[in-house]
């Protein structure tokens, strides 16, 4: 989250210059090295006022890579992690980020909400699990998920299914539960 205060802060070399030289290039460069900043509008308001509009980029998960932790965007990019409460919630991917946003995209295409979501887990083998918020553990396989997942979105809220903790997909054809 970008504070008010850490912008102001950022942006005091350029108070003492006159508006009319002031570039918007370099106020862009010294903005945009905030990591939680999309994109921005500038406006020069003569004699002596500028209004800056920021777009935050919101954070969706917690990468944790190489014991190093990053917030991932909705666009999954790299965001400075700083311990912020509001984003306590988030669930954590340990993995790749570049593998983590086929699996984001393809969660985005048959509507499964992230929200149910604690922990994404990627394996050597490129296979994850995915542990829900209720303590269910869904086991993909490697190859063709989508399926699996469709099928775990199907069965979930079924009262049979509500006693399972384990939904293991990784054989072909087969659904374990345990």
């Amino acid at each position: 989250m970008t504070n008010r205060k850490d912008i102001k802060k950022s942006l005091a070399i350029f108070y003492s210059r006159n508006l009319i030289f002031l570039n918007n290039q370099e106020i862009g460069e010294v903005l945009m090295s905030n990591s939680f900043i999309e994109s921005f509008e500038i406006k020069k308001k003569y004699p002596n006022t500028l209004i800056i509009r920021i777009f935050e980029k919101k954070p969706i998960a917690i990468l944790i890579d190489k014991k190093k932790n990053f917030y991932l965007s909705e666009k999954i990019d790299l965001i400075e992690f700083k311990n912020l409460k509001d984003f306590s919630n988030l669930p954590y991917v340990l993995g790749d980020q570049k593998e983590f946003k086929t699996l984001y995209e393809n969660l985005k295409k048959i509507n499964f909400s992230l929200d149910q979501i604690a922990r994404f887990t990627l394996y050597e083998s490129k296979r994850w699990d995915l542990e829900t918020k209720n303590k269910k553990t869904i086991k993909l396989p490697s190859k063709n998920y989508l399926k699996s997942l469709k099928n775990f979105l199907e069965l979930k809220d079924k009262k049979i299914f509500t006693k399972y903790q384990l939904f293991d997909y990784r054989i072909e054809n087969q659904l374990i539960l345990r």
